[in-house]
């Protein structure tokens, strides 16, 4: 990519950026005031009955109250009150570890299906029924059988990222060429150093794919799985804020989601970068 056309980019993004924070700014400004609610509607809310305050929270307001959380992002006055700082801590603490506990079983399992077409037929009833579980479906199971709502959201990370790593793995392993390997049998390189020496470094590219969809998978669960658990984490800070009816810290939270999530996707797609073209 020349410098031009990072340049021409950025600026095409700042402008798209402008253009929906403007169109968001005046269509807050423009509808829906207090005064024109519904009484009861407007009292449920929390609305002040004061001409021109709209329902809905504009980027201004948004602005402020999240420049308030990242002046004092670890503040803890209790169970129901933590800075955004310590939930998102929290949450990325759980899919750091299901996600690192999903590394350490969907490659070993994906290389083996991807070497061995017998294992890959035994395996794949079992990948196809398992695979299209959702993965809160296993939520009830997890808090009955484990009794800890942090180990069972990290449960369900594990499941929802076990999948794409352990099926591009597998596929990457499986179209390693044939010549390659035809080589290492001819020189007589044992299985475990031609998985390593031939298999990996060739199978790297497809593997980190699979890594980097299922942290995007992972980052998108914890929330809705944290929803459902309570505690602790940006999932039931959002859950917690709509209970207050806060609006405003409902859309300061979405938008830190988002920007964790594309660091988190960001992080991963630099490695593979780096595989795909070592510097």
């Amino acid at each position: 990519m020349t410098l031009s056309l990072r340049w021409r980019a950025a600026f095409l993004s700042v402008a798209i950026f402008m253009l929906f924070v403007t169109a968001w700014h005046v269509a807050t400004r423009g509808s829906g005031t207090a005064a024109q609610m519904d009484p009861e509607y407007a009292k449920l809310m929390g609305a002040t009955a004061t001409q021109g305050k709209s329902a809905m929270p504009g980027p201004l307001e948004v602005g402020a109250k999240l420049w308030e959380h990242i002046k004092s992002p670890f503040y803890d006055n209790g169970p129901n009150d933590k800075g955004v700082g310590i939930q998102l801590a929290y949450s990325i603490a759980r899919v750091g570890m299901g996600y690192f506990l999903a590394v350490i079983v969907a490659i070993p399992i994906g290389f083996l299906i991807g070497m061995s077409a017998l294992m890959s037929r035994a395996l794949d009833p079992f990948i196809q029924v398992l695979k299209p579980i959702s993965p809160l479906a296993w939520m009830p199971l997890a808090l009955y059988t484990i009794k800890d709502s942090g180990l069972s959201a990290i449960f369900v990370i594990f499941i929802c990222s076990v999948w794409p790593m352990l099926l591009n793995t597998a596929f990457g392993v499986s179209a390693v060429r044939k010549e390659w390997l035809n080589v290492a049998r001819t020189l007589e390189v044992g299985p475990i150093r031609r998985a390593f020496t031939i298999i990996l470094p060739a199978a790297a590219p497809t593997i980190l794919t699979g890594m980097r969809i299922s942290i995007g998978i992972a980052w998108l669960v914890i929330v809705a799985a944290e929803m459902l658990v309570g505690g602790t984490g940006i999932g039931y800070f959002v859950w917690n804020e709509w209970n207050n009816l806060s609006i405003v810290n409902v859309i300061t939270a979405i938008l830190l989601i988002g920007l964790v999530g594309m660091v988190l996707d960001q992080i991963l797609a630099r490695v593979a970068r780096l595989v795909t073209f070592p510097e």
